[in-house]
């Protein structure tokens, strides 16, 4: 640390997410003089594309209720939640000119559901903060104790009194989330768990027939559940929604709402078996009932369509994840339909999930602002740091909670390190 009494104090933030971007807000509040480097050639690309389909912000859940997505790391997040809370990002939201609104289901977003007005307002605010950008610039390091980066213009390096590091995960390689920092801490001592992805599709060995016919089809007003294969319980309550079949097996919000449900299982039994309830609001009596129904001259396939609207995908689905045995069986069939097994064998590469999970532990970290223990007066935020979440605003509201206490944090640090 080279801070005196009588010179201004300065802190490095490294990366332009939420995370970052937060962070560097707060110093700025406290007087100190912010320098933000980004790798890529604009700030908040990740969040630009977390707003394509509509910029979910935060949920308008019970607070509780809302602790309880972050899983085994609920207590963690919490303290994040609690300093700065899904009520407190809208109202902050609000002070960016930007209104919100809640949706159907519970997810709260901009007015005008785009990540670009806001992100403009509050970079716009940052800058009249004094914050200063600098762009094309990648960490890659120390060197004689300087924060090294390479530039467009070669390597440069530059220190300060305090550093907070909010490069993201390893989702999205090309928006700069890369996980490129791993192996930089790791030569520091730093303790990061495997990054891994999370909000992700898996793997399913479908036949040539079935990804041929159904590639792409969306499954509507289904139920997924977890088993597995080796016995060991992974079981959990069944969840509605949908998702989508892909080529190489399946994607989609409710796969996305059990992923990391889904990992853990095929981490210890090397694969899974989930089960697609295809009928969730009907009873398995009802089910049974019209199954076994008598259908006269008409085929069993379209008497499932007439009866229960078992047709396209759920119909393809039933052809193939069953023998003829069970298919022409009535009572397995009807079973089937509330539970069909479908075996997940891997998730999809990191790079194409939404998130990840892993990182810095929390046991790294000297206090609750993220501070490393090894390496005083630099802090890490965002996904940097071994928590995950399910989509729906969580992920959002938990990278602004985690940057603004690193920000407070390093401030903090600042205002007591001062000579």
């Amino acid at each position: 640390m080279n801070l005196t009494h009588n010179a201004p104090r300065r802190a490095i933030v490294i990366g332009g997410g939420p995370a970052g971007l937060m962070a560097a807000e707060v110093l700025a509040a406290g007087g100190v003089q912010v320098d933000v480097y980004d790798a890529m050639a604009s700030t908040g690309r990740k969040f630009l594309l977390a707003g394509k389909g509509g910029m979910n912000i935060t949920h308008s859940e019970d607070i509780e209720a809302f602790k309880g997505r972050y899983g085994a790391r609920r207590e963690q997040v919490a303290r994040w939640l609690d300093a700065f809370t899904p009520q407190q990002v809208r109202d902050w939201i609000h002070g960016l000119g930007i209104d919100t609104f809640v949706g159907s289901s519970g997810r709260v977003f901009p007015s005008d559901m785009k990540a670009a007005p806001l992100l403009r307002a509050w970079l716009h605010r940052l800058r009249e903060a004094g914050v200063r950008f600098h762009m094309r610039h990648r960490w890659t390091g120390w060197r004689d104790g300087r924060l090294l980066f390479t530039t467009p213009d070669g390597e440069r390096v530059d220190e300060a009194d305090a550093v907070v590091l909010a490069l993201g995960g390893a989702s999205w390689s090309r928006l700069g989330s890369d996980g490129a920092w791993v192996p930089l801490l790791r030569a520091r001592a730093v303790e990061v768990a495997e990054l891994v992805p999370m909000n992700c599709g898996f793997e399913v060995d479908w036949s040539e027939y079935f990804r041929e016919r159904h590639a792409g089809a969306p499954l509507t007003t289904v139920a997924l559940g977890i088993g597995s294969n080796d016995g060991a319980n992974c079981a959990i309550a069944w969840r509605k929604g949908q998702f989508v079949i892909t080529a190489t097996g399946i994607e989609g919000s409710l796969v996305y709402a059990l992923s990391g449900a889904i990992r853990e299982c095929i981490a210890r039994a090397g694969q899974v078996t989930v089960y697609l309830d295809l009928l969730p609001d009907h009873g398995a009596e009802r089910v049974l009932e019209e199954v076994t129904r008598p259908r006269g001259s008409r085929s069993l396939s379209s008497h499932l369509q007439s009866r229960l609207g078992i047709a396209g995908v759920k119909a393809g689905l039933l052809r193939e994840c069953l023998g003829k045995a069970e298919f022409a069986d009535p009572l397995r069939l009807a079973h089937a339909l509330k539970a069909l097994p479908l075996t997940l064998l891997r998730p999809r590469p990191i790079d194409e999930a939404i998130s990840s999970g892993g990182g810095v532990r929390f046991e790294a970290l000297a206090n609750t602002a993220g501070m490393l223990r090894v390496l005083p007066g630099v802090f890490v935020a965002g996904e940097m740091v071994d928590w995950e979440a399910p989509t729906g605003g969580y992920l959002l509201t938990a990278c602004f909670g985690s940057g603004r206490g690193a920000g407070q944090g390093a401030l903090d640090w600042l205002r007591r390190t001062q000579t």
